[in-house]
Protein backbone atom coordinates (compact mmCIF):
# COMPACT_ATOMS: atom_id res chain seq x y z
CA UNK A 1 0.00 0.00 0.00
CA UNK A 2 1.46 3.52 -0.88
CA UNK A 3 2.36 5.70 1.87
CA UNK A 4 3.06 8.87 2.12
CA UNK A 5 6.17 11.12 5.24
CA UNK A 6 4.72 15.18 4.84
CA UNK A 7 6.80 16.84 7.02
CA UNK A 8 5.21 20.63 8.36
CA UNK A 9 7.59 22.34 5.73
CA UNK A 10 5.33 21.13 3.33
CA UNK A 11 8.24 18.64 1.93
CA UNK A 12 6.19 15.05 0.70
CA UNK A 13 7.80 11.99 0.68
CA UNK A 14 6.03 8.87 -1.24
CA UNK A 15 6.82 5.37 -0.16
CA UNK A 16 5.47 2.01 0.81
CA UNK A 17 3.47 1.53 4.17
CA UNK A 18 5.27 -0.94 6.59
CA UNK A 19 3.75 -1.88 9.93
CA UNK A 20 0.40 -0.60 11.29
CA UNK A 21 -1.81 1.05 8.78
CA UNK A 22 -2.59 3.89 11.34
CA UNK A 23 -1.58 8.01 11.06
CA UNK A 24 0.61 9.16 13.07
CA UNK A 25 2.34 12.24 13.93
CA UNK A 26 5.82 12.74 15.13
CA UNK A 27 9.12 14.12 15.65
CA UNK A 28 11.72 13.15 12.78
CA UNK A 29 14.89 12.13 14.07
CA UNK A 30 17.67 10.05 12.10
CA UNK A 31 20.43 7.31 13.16
CA UNK A 32 23.09 6.80 12.07
CA UNK A 33 23.66 3.49 12.77
CA UNK A 34 24.81 0.95 10.65
CA UNK A 35 23.36 -2.30 12.57
CA UNK A 36 21.34 -2.80 15.72
CA UNK A 37 17.90 -1.61 14.34
CA UNK A 38 16.36 -3.60 17.35
CA UNK A 39 18.00 -2.23 19.85
CA UNK A 40 17.38 1.06 17.89
CA UNK A 41 13.51 0.24 17.94
CA UNK A 42 13.32 -0.92 21.60
CA UNK A 43 15.61 2.23 23.07
CA UNK A 44 13.10 4.01 25.37
CA UNK A 45 14.59 7.16 24.39
CA UNK A 46 12.84 7.07 21.16
CA UNK A 47 9.93 7.69 22.99
CA UNK A 48 7.67 10.56 20.87
CA UNK A 49 10.05 10.12 18.13
CA UNK A 50 9.88 8.79 14.17
CA UNK A 51 13.18 7.16 13.63
CA UNK A 52 14.81 7.69 10.17
CA UNK A 53 17.23 4.68 9.44
CA UNK A 54 20.24 6.28 7.38
CA UNK A 55 21.78 2.79 6.04
CA UNK A 56 20.08 2.07 3.31
CA UNK A 57 19.46 -1.99 4.29
CA UNK A 58 17.42 -2.44 7.25
CA UNK A 59 16.21 -5.41 8.83
CA UNK A 60 18.47 -8.47 6.73
CA UNK A 61 19.04 -10.67 10.33
CA UNK A 62 15.23 -10.09 11.43
CA UNK A 63 14.65 -9.89 14.73
CA UNK A 64 15.97 -11.30 17.69
CA UNK A 65 14.21 -10.87 21.11
CA UNK A 66 17.16 -11.32 23.11
CA UNK A 67 18.53 -8.19 22.07
CA UNK A 68 15.65 -5.88 22.78
CA UNK A 69 16.74 -3.25 25.32
CA UNK A 70 12.92 -3.28 26.30
CA UNK A 71 10.11 -5.64 26.40
CA UNK A 72 8.69 -3.07 23.11
CA UNK A 73 9.45 -1.16 20.67
CA UNK A 74 8.83 2.74 21.45
CA UNK A 75 8.90 5.04 18.70
CA UNK A 76 6.20 6.60 16.44
CA UNK A 77 7.06 5.56 13.23
CA UNK A 78 9.96 3.90 11.57
CA UNK A 79 11.40 5.30 8.20
CA UNK A 80 13.66 2.96 6.04
CA UNK A 81 15.05 3.11 2.47
CA UNK A 82 14.95 -0.74 1.74
CA UNK A 83 13.18 -3.40 4.25
CA UNK A 84 14.53 -6.87 4.06
CA UNK A 85 10.97 -8.85 4.22
CA UNK A 86 12.89 -12.51 4.07
CA UNK A 87 15.71 -11.97 6.81
CA UNK A 88 18.19 -14.59 6.79
CA UNK A 89 20.38 -15.40 10.21
CA UNK A 90 20.60 -18.13 12.90
CA UNK A 91 18.98 -16.56 15.34
CA UNK A 92 16.52 -14.82 13.98
CA UNK A 93 13.11 -15.53 15.23
CA UNK A 94 10.69 -12.53 13.35
CA UNK A 95 10.48 -9.96 10.43
CA UNK A 96 10.60 -6.47 11.21
CA UNK A 97 7.42 -5.89 9.05
CA UNK A 98 5.31 -8.30 11.56
CA UNK A 99 7.21 -6.62 14.35
CA UNK A 100 5.70 -3.12 13.65
CA UNK A 101 2.62 -4.53 12.95
CA UNK A 102 2.45 -6.54 16.18
CA UNK A 103 2.91 -3.39 18.82
CA UNK A 104 0.94 -1.06 16.12
CA UNK A 105 3.94 1.21 14.94
CA UNK A 106 3.40 2.65 11.67
CA UNK A 107 6.39 2.89 8.97
CA UNK A 108 7.69 3.90 5.56
CA UNK A 109 9.90 1.88 3.22
CA UNK A 110 11.21 3.23 -0.52
CA UNK A 111 11.88 6.95 -0.11
CA UNK A 112 14.90 8.82 -0.36
CA UNK A 113 16.48 8.55 3.36
CA UNK A 114 19.55 10.58 2.29
CA UNK A 115 17.47 13.16 1.16
CA UNK A 116 15.58 13.13 4.06
CA UNK A 117 18.39 13.27 6.48
CA UNK A 118 20.10 16.07 4.32
CA UNK A 119 16.56 18.06 4.78
CA UNK A 120 16.66 17.83 8.42
CA UNK A 121 20.43 18.33 8.86
CA UNK A 122 20.06 22.34 6.98
CA UNK A 123 16.71 23.05 8.78
CA UNK A 124 16.83 20.86 11.86
CA UNK A 125 14.60 18.44 13.54
CA UNK A 126 10.68 19.02 12.72
CA UNK A 127 7.72 17.16 12.89
CA UNK A 128 6.07 15.13 10.49
CA UNK A 129 3.39 12.74 9.96
CA UNK A 130 3.32 8.98 8.21
CA UNK A 131 0.00 8.30 6.74
CA UNK A 132 -1.55 6.06 4.06
CA UNK A 133 -4.65 8.86 2.99
CA UNK A 134 -3.56 10.80 0.10
CA UNK A 135 -4.05 14.66 1.27
CA UNK A 136 -5.17 17.17 -1.67
CA UNK A 137 -4.83 19.81 0.82
CA UNK A 138 -1.76 19.30 3.12
CA UNK A 139 -2.87 22.85 5.16
CA UNK A 140 -4.90 20.60 7.48
CA UNK A 141 -2.32 18.16 8.45
CA UNK A 142 0.57 20.63 8.31
CA UNK A 143 -1.47 23.02 11.00
CA UNK A 144 -1.90 19.86 13.35
CA UNK A 145 2.00 19.16 13.05
CA UNK A 146 2.69 22.57 13.95
CA UNK A 147 0.91 22.09 17.40
CA UNK A 148 2.46 18.47 18.32
CA UNK A 149 4.23 18.49 21.64
CA UNK A 150 6.29 15.76 22.91
CA UNK A 151 5.65 15.49 26.45
CA UNK A 152 5.10 12.84 29.59
CA UNK A 153 7.29 10.37 27.89
CA UNK A 154 9.67 9.43 30.65
CA UNK A 155 6.30 8.54 32.90
CA UNK A 156 4.98 6.67 30.07
CA UNK A 157 8.64 4.44 29.24
CA UNK A 158 9.22 4.17 33.32
CA UNK A 159 9.15 0.64 35.14
CA UNK A 160 5.99 0.24 36.92
CA UNK A 161 7.00 -1.10 39.98
CA UNK A 162 10.57 -2.17 41.30
CA UNK A 163 12.02 -4.88 40.86
CA UNK A 164 15.69 -6.72 41.78
CA UNK A 165 18.10 -7.87 39.55
CA UNK A 166 20.52 -10.21 42.03
CA UNK A 167 24.12 -10.43 42.63
CA UNK A 168 26.91 -10.84 45.58
CA UNK A 169 28.37 -7.67 45.24
CA UNK A 170 27.67 -3.69 45.80
CA UNK A 171 24.05 -2.61 46.03
CA UNK A 172 23.42 -0.32 43.29
CA UNK A 173 20.12 2.06 42.84
CA UNK A 174 18.91 2.85 39.39
CA UNK A 175 15.87 5.23 38.60
CA UNK A 176 14.56 4.25 35.12
CA UNK A 177 13.77 7.29 33.73
CA UNK A 178 13.26 4.74 30.34
CA UNK A 179 16.10 2.89 31.16
CA UNK A 180 17.85 0.67 28.33
CA UNK A 181 18.38 -2.74 29.67
CA UNK A 182 21.48 -3.28 29.29
CA UNK A 183 22.49 -0.96 31.61
CA UNK A 184 21.13 -3.20 34.79
CA UNK A 185 22.63 -5.92 32.90
CA UNK A 186 25.82 -3.97 32.60
CA UNK A 187 26.10 -3.45 36.66
CA UNK A 188 24.88 -7.01 37.07
CA UNK A 189 27.43 -8.85 35.10
CA UNK A 190 29.78 -7.37 37.08
CA UNK A 191 28.13 -8.90 39.95
CA UNK A 192 26.17 -5.90 41.37
CA UNK A 193 22.52 -6.38 42.44
CA UNK A 194 20.74 -3.88 41.26
CA UNK A 195 17.40 -2.58 42.51
CA UNK A 196 15.31 -0.86 39.48
CA UNK A 197 13.17 2.14 40.97
CA UNK A 198 10.49 3.79 39.22
CA UNK A 199 10.94 7.37 37.72
CA UNK A 200 9.09 9.47 40.38
CA UNK A 201 10.40 7.32 43.52
CA UNK A 202 11.13 9.56 46.22
CA UNK A 203 15.05 10.19 46.92
CA UNK A 204 14.64 9.11 50.90
CA UNK A 205 13.04 5.50 49.85
CA UNK A 206 15.93 5.13 47.61
CA UNK A 207 18.81 6.65 50.31
CA UNK A 208 16.40 4.78 53.13
CA UNK A 209 17.72 1.16 51.72
CA UNK A 210 21.38 2.83 51.93
CA UNK A 211 22.69 1.69 48.22
CA UNK A 212 26.32 2.18 47.76
CA UNK A 213 25.95 3.44 44.71
CA UNK A 214 22.95 5.22 42.43
CA UNK A 215 22.52 5.46 38.92
CA UNK A 216 20.44 7.69 37.10
CA UNK A 217 19.65 6.42 33.56
CA UNK A 218 18.70 7.52 30.04
CA UNK A 219 15.41 8.66 29.04
CA UNK A 220 13.29 10.41 26.20
CA UNK A 221 11.79 13.70 25.65
CA UNK A 222 12.90 17.24 27.23
CA UNK A 223 14.72 17.06 30.87
CA UNK A 224 13.50 20.82 31.79
CA UNK A 225 9.88 19.03 31.68
CA UNK A 226 10.59 16.47 34.64
CA UNK A 227 10.46 19.43 37.49
CA UNK A 228 9.64 16.68 40.13
CA UNK A 229 12.14 14.16 39.42
CA UNK A 230 14.47 17.04 39.34
CA UNK A 231 13.52 18.32 42.66
CA UNK A 232 14.68 14.59 43.82
CA UNK A 233 17.91 14.03 42.49
CA UNK A 234 18.70 17.40 43.95
CA UNK A 235 18.07 15.19 47.41
CA UNK A 236 20.30 12.40 45.72
CA UNK A 237 23.04 14.88 45.46
CA UNK A 238 23.34 16.47 48.81
CA UNK A 239 23.80 12.77 50.29
CA UNK A 240 27.34 11.12 49.91
CA UNK A 241 26.49 8.01 47.75
CA UNK A 242 28.43 7.80 44.57
CA UNK A 243 25.90 8.55 41.88
CA UNK A 244 27.21 7.65 37.93
CA UNK A 245 24.66 9.30 35.27
CA UNK A 246 23.81 8.52 31.45
CA UNK A 247 22.03 10.63 29.07
CA UNK A 248 19.05 12.01 30.50
CA UNK A 249 20.59 11.35 33.69
CA UNK A 250 23.36 13.41 33.15
CA UNK A 251 21.08 16.59 31.92
CA UNK A 252 19.07 16.11 35.23
CA UNK A 253 22.10 16.21 37.36
CA UNK A 254 22.87 19.27 35.21
CA UNK A 255 19.68 21.42 35.84
CA UNK A 256 19.43 19.96 39.70
CA UNK A 257 22.26 21.88 40.24
CA UNK A 258 21.39 25.05 38.18
CA UNK A 259 22.82 24.56 35.08
CA UNK A 260 20.93 24.63 31.74
CA UNK A 261 20.28 22.37 28.83
CA UNK A 262 19.15 23.48 25.24
CA UNK A 263 17.70 21.60 22.16
CA UNK A 264 20.79 20.63 19.22
CA UNK A 265 19.87 21.21 15.63
CA UNK A 266 19.29 17.66 15.29
CA UNK A 267 20.83 15.83 17.86
CA UNK A 268 23.49 13.05 17.93
CA UNK A 269 21.70 9.49 17.21
CA UNK A 270 24.22 6.77 16.34
CA UNK A 271 27.26 4.57 17.00
CA UNK A 272 30.40 6.71 15.74
CA UNK A 273 30.43 10.10 17.56
CA UNK A 274 33.62 10.65 18.98
CA UNK A 275 34.03 11.75 22.19
CA UNK A 276 37.25 13.00 24.20
CA UNK A 277 38.55 12.31 27.44
CA UNK A 278 39.78 15.65 28.53
CA UNK A 279 41.87 14.23 31.14
CA UNK A 280 43.90 11.91 29.13
CA UNK A 281 43.06 12.95 25.72
CA UNK A 282 41.97 10.07 24.39
CA UNK A 283 39.57 9.59 22.23
CA UNK A 284 36.95 7.39 22.34
CA UNK A 285 33.90 6.15 19.69
CA UNK A 286 30.51 6.43 21.69
CA UNK A 287 26.61 5.20 20.68
CA UNK A 288 24.64 8.16 21.39
CA UNK A 289 20.97 8.92 20.81
CA UNK A 290 20.15 12.43 22.69
CA UNK A 291 18.37 16.13 21.28
CA UNK A 292 19.49 17.82 23.97
CA UNK A 293 23.04 18.80 25.91
CA UNK A 294 24.05 20.57 28.77
CA UNK A 295 25.79 23.87 28.68
CA UNK A 296 28.86 24.48 30.11
CA UNK A 297 29.49 28.03 28.86
CA UNK A 298 29.36 29.56 32.00
CA UNK A 299 30.25 26.35 34.29
CA UNK A 300 31.48 27.28 37.73
CA UNK A 301 34.37 25.19 38.65
CA UNK A 302 33.64 24.82 42.25
CA UNK A 303 30.92 23.29 40.82
CA UNK A 304 31.54 20.59 38.26
CA UNK A 305 34.14 20.23 35.70
CA UNK A 306 33.67 19.17 31.95
CA UNK A 307 34.73 15.72 31.13
CA UNK A 308 33.99 14.33 27.78
CA UNK A 309 33.55 16.64 24.75
CA UNK A 310 32.40 16.01 21.51
CA UNK A 311 35.00 16.11 18.70
CA UNK A 312 32.50 17.00 15.82
CA UNK A 313 30.43 20.05 17.19
CA UNK A 314 32.42 20.71 20.77
CA UNK A 315 29.63 19.80 22.88
CA UNK A 316 29.68 18.23 26.23
CA UNK A 317 29.76 14.88 26.46
CA UNK A 318 30.39 14.34 30.10
CA UNK A 319 30.76 16.14 33.84
CA UNK A 320 33.02 15.56 37.25
CA UNK A 321 31.20 17.13 39.92
CA UNK A 322 33.41 19.04 42.30
CA UNK A 323 34.45 17.29 45.53
CA UNK A 324 31.35 14.76 45.18
CA UNK A 325 31.76 11.49 43.85
CA UNK A 326 29.71 12.04 40.91
CA UNK A 327 30.78 11.34 37.32
CA UNK A 328 27.89 11.83 34.37
CA UNK A 329 28.16 11.43 30.53
CA UNK A 330 26.24 12.13 27.91
CA UNK A 331 26.70 9.01 25.68
CA UNK A 332 25.99 5.32 26.04
CA UNK A 333 28.50 3.00 27.67
CA UNK A 334 26.47 0.05 27.84
CA UNK A 335 25.86 0.40 24.21
CA UNK A 336 25.47 -3.55 22.71
CA UNK A 337 25.95 -3.78 19.67
CA UNK A 338 28.05 -1.09 18.85
CA UNK A 339 31.50 0.34 20.26
CA UNK A 340 32.22 -1.13 23.71
CA UNK A 341 35.36 1.94 24.25
CA UNK A 342 33.34 2.87 27.38
CA UNK A 343 32.22 -0.15 28.91
CA UNK A 344 34.97 1.01 32.02
CA UNK A 345 32.67 3.63 33.16
CA UNK A 346 30.84 0.73 34.77
CA UNK A 347 34.18 -0.25 36.01
CA UNK A 348 34.82 3.46 37.33
CA UNK A 349 31.87 3.64 38.53
CA UNK A 350 32.53 0.05 40.78
CA UNK A 351 36.17 1.44 42.10
CA UNK A 352 33.78 4.73 43.31
CA UNK A 353 31.70 2.79 45.48
CA UNK A 354 34.42 1.00 47.21
CA UNK A 355 36.27 4.20 48.20
CA UNK A 356 32.94 5.20 49.78
CA UNK A 357 33.77 1.99 52.09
Amino acid sequence: MKAYLILEDGTVFTGTSIGSQREVISEIVFNTSMTGYLEVLTDPSYAGQAVVMTYPLIGNYGICHEDMESKRPWPDGYIVRELSRIPSNFRCEDTIQHFLEKYDIPGICGIDTRALTKLLREKGTMNGMITTKAYADFAEPISRMKGHSVAGVVMKTTTRETYVLPGEGKRVALMDYGAKDNIARSLNQRGCQVTVYPADTPAEVVLAENPDGIMLSNGPGDPKENVEIIQEIKKLYQSDVPIFAICLGHQLMALANGMDTYKLKYGHRGGNHPVKDLATGRVYISSQNHGYVVDTDNLDPKLAEPAFVNVNDGTNEGLKYTGKNIFTVQYHPEACPGPLDSGYLFDRFLKMMEVKN
